[in-house]
């Protein structure tokens, strides 16, 4: 195994670009995801006397974006300030803890959110007993303690560092701590996004299996047919924009940091480069979830437009 030290030290890559492209997506991010998931947390709480299963996990789901949305400030402040981080090394961890813990119960929320619809259309009779509230309060704590389980090793990976005498901090961890952080950043890859993106995969054939029977169709219904479609739409593209191409850029980021010879940096220059722009895209998620909270009710929208119309 190399040095990553090494590697990281002796490949300069040229991050200009960091200045324009990190502040003005963080920044519309932080603005629109602050909005809508704001929305839909006031319509849950203020508007919303007869909580589903669905509206349940969607509150999660709001929830889980705002963590991500409400550290993107300080990300602002420290990519406009040309890399200078200002916030001290507790600071640092809390950004990273909160990026990761918000990424990663988004994508299990989107999991029981397919879940519930699976059943719903598979299984509306057998599996009845396990689509009630308190099911879906029950998955709901025990999706957070799993997410607070996978991404709590951040706290401790994430920290601040010296370079060209400017503290930094770090996304992953140090360039010297890269060997030890692999093992984990892999780990984190296969239960925080690999089994969770099987399994919404798993669920989605068997919906469209079922809803591609006529019979079968008909039985549905028509306003469970059209949830459901809406929530694979949304929940594809997604995982297409978002989640898919920033854990291949970040996996192959990490096994080339780590395992590349240190003769050639073309190859980790354009890897890193490659994270590095999928990073701040991954945060777009954040204004995509809230979508599925108008499209699988129709009331929701029209209290919305009502609202509005005010």
């Amino acid at each position: 195994m190399q040095n990553s030290t090494n590697v990281i030290t002796s490949c300069s890559v040229s991050e200009d670009y960091k200045q324009i492209l990190l502040p003005l997506t963080y920044s519309v991010v932080f603005v629109v995801g602050l909005l809508l998931n704001g929305v839909v947390l006031w319509m849950m709480c203020c508007r919303t006397k007869k909580w589903s299963c669905s509206m349940i996990y969607l509150t999660n789901l709001a929830l889980a974006d705002l963590l991500n949305v409400l550290s993107l400030p300080l990300l602002i402040v420290y990519y406009c300030m040309d890399d200078r981080w200002m916030f001290g090394a507790v600071g640092c961890k809390l950004v990273r803890f909160f990026f990761y813990a918000s990424l990663y119960a988004s994508i299990l929320f989107l999991t029981c959110i397919s879940v519930h619809r699976f059943i719903g259309v598979c299984y509306p009779i057998r599996c009845v007993d396990y689509t009630t509230k308190k099911i879906a309060i029950v998955g709901s704590v025990i999706a957070w303690i799993l997410v607070v389980v996978q991404v709590f090793p951040t706290l401790m990976f994430s920290n601040t560092g010296l370079i060209n005498n400017q503290t930094v901090c770090y996304d992953l961890t140090e360039p010297h701590n890269l060997n030890q952080y692999f093992p984990y950043g892999i780990t984190l890859n296969i239960t925080g996004f690999l089994i969770p993106f099987a399994i919404i995969s798993i669920c989605y054939c068997s919906i469209i299996r079922t809803l591609s029977k006529s019979e079968e169709s008909i039985t549905v219904g028509n306003q469970i047919r059209r949830k459901s479609i809406r929530t694979i739409v949304v929940v594809c593209i997604i995982f297409a924009i978002c989640y898919v191409p920033f854990h291949i850029t970040r996996t192959i980021y990490m096994f080339v940091a780590v395992y590349m010879p240190l003769k050639d940096c073309s190859v980790l220059k354009f890897v890193m480069m490659s994270y590095k722009i999928w990073r701040p895209i991954v945060n777009f998620n954040s204004c995509i979830n809230p979508v599925l909270f108008f499209l699988l009710n129709d009331r929701n929208r029209t209290r919305i437009l009502a609202e509005l119309g005010k």
